[in-house]
């Protein structure tokens, strides 16, 4: 638990200034929605309102600032079934998913 701490108050201010700025380009983003729906989905539900993991729901996700979820999916949550995403995302396209979470995506 006490790695996890470090590794949530670490990596936001590495990924500061690099991720933010990057823009992720329409074919990209959809490849990005894909891979949400469907394998997020594989847990969170194919609706993402949960399933064997939590729901990812704007309302549940209303605590949680964009680079905080943006360290989760690129690097999973020790202890947990959720893995480390980070083989399939830059900095920048984890950010992009995090802040889609907390708008809502679409169905």
């Amino acid at each position: 638990m006490k790695s996890l701490s470090i590794l949530l108050l670490v990596i936001p201010v590495v990924m500061t200034g690099t991720a933010v700025q990057a823009e992720i380009v329409s074919p990209r983003q959809a490849e990005l929605l894909y891979l949400l729906k469907h394998d997020c989905g594989s847990c969170h539900g194919m609706r993402l309102e949960g399933g064997l993991g939590p729901a990812l729901t704007p309302k549940r996700l209303q605590s949680w600032q964009a680079e905080q979820l943006a360290v989760t999916i690129l690097h999973g949550r020790p202890g947990t079934p959720m893995p480390p995403w980070r083989p399939f995302f830059t900095d920048s396209e984890a950010l992009w998913l995090a802040q889609q979470l907390k708008q809502g995506v679409r169905r």
